[in-house]
Formats: C-alpha cells, sequence, structure tokens
C-alpha cells in the first residue's frame, strides 16, 4: 500500500464554457511570461530599455515553438507516421511534445531577427534571458505532469508519481521525472544569477553556462525515464543530445573568455542615445538657470547702482541747498 505519492490531475483540460484551458499549454504560456519578465530586469540591470526584451520575444518565442515541435516530430516520427497513426496528430502541439533542443535552436534564430532589427548584440540579449529560460522551463514540465507523461521507472517513494491507466501508460507509481527537472531547472537558474554577478559573465557566457548546466541534468534525468524513444550505442537518444550540447556549451566558454574578456559595456546603443540626450538637456536647463541668475545678479547690481546715485544727487542736492539759506541769511 502506498503511504504518499503525488496524484495526477484526473485530466490535462478545464472547459470554461465553450473555451477549452489545456494545461500543458497554460504551464507553456506562463513559462513565457516568466523568462519576459525576468529577462526585461536583468536587461535594464545591463542598461538596456524596458520592452526591448519583449519586443525580440516576438520574434523568439513562435520560432521557438515551431523548432521545438520539429524536433520532437522528426525524432519521435513514429507516433504520427508509422501504420496506424494519425500524421495530423503532429500539429497537436496542446497535446504535448516540445523537444528544447529545436526550440533553442530555431528560438536563436528568431532573437537574431528580432536583435538585428533593434541594432542590439545576441549574445547580450541571450545572457540577460537565460536564468528566465531555465526558470520557463520549470513552469513548462507542469504541463507533462497535466497530461501524465515522461515519468521515470517504477518507485515506491514517497514522491512518487501515480499513473492512471490510459493509452500507452500503464497505472501504477513511477519517478516524477518531470519534477526532477523542473526543480533542476530552478537550481540551474539559480547559479547562471550568481555565477553572472560574481564574475560579470559577458559575450555569450551566460547564456552558455546555463545550456552547460540544463545539459548536465537532463542527461541523469533522461537515463530514468521509461517513455518510448530512439537509441543510439544502446543510449537514449536525448542523452547524446545533451552530451554533445554540453561539450559544446563548455568550449564556446572557454574560447569566448579568451577571445573576448569581459563583458559589454553597452548594451543597446539607442538607450546610451536617449540618456545622452536628456543629459544634454538637463545640462542646457542648469546653463540656462545660471544665465538667468547671472542676468539678474546684473540687473539687480544695476538697479542697486541707480537706486545709490539718486541717494547721492538727493543728499547733494540738500547740501548745496542748506548753503544757499546760510548765506541769504548772513547776507
Amino acid at each position: 500500500m502506498d503511504l504518499a505519492y503525488i496524484p495526477s490531475p484526473s485530466t490535462g483540460v478545464i472547459d470554461l464554457g465553450p473555451i477549452p484551458l489545456r494545461g500543458y499549454a497554460f504551464c507553456i504560456i506562463i513559462g513565457v511570461f516568466v523568462a519576459v519578465w525576468f529577462g526585461n530586469k536583468r536587461w535594464i540591470a545591463r542598461g538596456g530599455r524596458s520592452g526591448t526584451v519583449a519586443d525580440i520575444a516576438v520574434w523568439a518565442v513562435p520560432f521557438g515553438l515551431v523548432g521545438g515541435r520539429l524536433y520532437h516530430v522528426i525524432t519521435d516520427y513514429q507516433l504520427y507516421f508509422s501504420e496506424g497513426e494519425d500524421w495530423v496528430d503532429a500539429f497537436k502541439i496542446w497535446q504535448g511534445g516540445l523537444g528544447i533542443w529545436g526550440a533553442i535552436a530555431l528560438g536563436a534564430v528568431g532573437a537574431w531577427i528580432g536583435c538585428r532589427r533593434r541594432g542590439i548584440p545576441l549574445p547580450a540579449w541571450a545572457d540577460a534571458l537565460a536564468p528566465g529560460i531555465a526558470l520557463a522551463q520549470a513552469c513548462g514540465r507542469w504541463g507533462n505532469w497535466f497530461n501524465q507523461e515522461l515519468y521515470g521507472k517504477p518507485t515506491d517513494v514517497p514522491w512518487a508519481l501515480k499513473i492512471s491507466e490510459g493509452p500507452n501508460r500503464v497505472a501504477g507509481t513511477y519517478h516524477p521525472t518531470f519534477l526532477y527537472e523542473s526543480l533542476w531547472c530552478i537550481g540551474v537558474a539559480l547559479l547562471v544569477i550568481w555565477a553572472d554577478r560574481r564574475f560579470r559573465l559577458g559575450h555569450g557566457r551566460a547564456f552558455a553556462l546555463y545550456v552547460a548546466a540544463y545539459c548536465a541534468g537532463r542527461g541523469w534525468i533522461e537515463y530514468m525515464r521509461v517513455d518510448e524513444a530512439h537509441h543510439i550505442l544502446g543510449v537514449r537518444l536525448n542523452v547524446w543530445t545533451a552530451g554533445i550540447v554540453f561539450v559544446l556549451a563548455v568550449l564556446y566558454m572557454v574560447i569566448s573568455a579568451k577571445v573576448r574578456p569581459g563583458r559589454e559595456e553597452i548594451v543597446e546603443p539607442d538607450a546610451v542615445d536617449a540618456d545622452g540626450v536628456e543629459d544634454a538637456s538637463d545640462a542646457e536647463g542648469v546653463d540656462a538657470a545660471k544665465d538667468g541668475d547671472a542676468d539678474g545678479n546684473a540687473k539687480a547690481t544695476e538697479k542697486d547702482d541707480a537706486a545709490g546715485d539718486a541717494d547721492g544727487i538727493a543728499k547733494a542736492t540738500e547740501k548745496d541747498g542748506a548753503a544757499a539759506a546760510e548765506a541769504a541769511k548772513n547776507g
């Protein structure tokens, strides 16, 4: 008898009148908002403008969704194009199936387009967004919980995930690999934030650290999964992918640190230009105020001088009058 376990939702869809709210899509949407919100805060801290991250995300997110779905469909083509399967299901993204490798790869293409249109260096933008992407993945993984998918091997640990009977699954308690990966992604986000503050990572190295750290966790989590997957030399395809991408990310960090040490001082030229105009306006205002004060002082001095002259003339007139009166008396 299981004393404790994590229950699975009885359904992954909540009907809000005629509108179905799917848990998987809801988790993806929350993840996108978290990534953009947190990325915007980090971008502003780096000297960029508020809203720039969202503007570029308009390009990156659609590309990322298409890339993630393409990777899943290509690597699990038997689920859609084998005998007895309906290829139309390949377009039903709400049923689950987004490969993070394809999402990051094609999402980077969309981000590059957005950055190029704004005159912004892609590596700097990626560095600002890196922890947010990890947090987005942490949110998105709960979509697998709603769909009762991507769980691990059978287990009776207190935090086991209870799976109900359904298509391509057997009722029982399993390792909640979706939860393991979600927690790992939160740890990755914290690691990148700490390392970025400690070492002032730049030129894409914060993003590379995120990629390397995520791959390290994805490798061991992938070993625990029992869902159908292609194998190469007895090892799951995603384990190979995680290993290769991990090596490439580490190589990028090492080479980048030697070729382009330090960190970008300016990440958004337009923001700097705008600040320069404001500073110039402030300086002109100060100068104008100083000129106004000087003019005021000069006018005040002239007024005082005029008043002094008037007083002198009045006194001289009074003196002359007194002298004339004395002379007349004597005469």
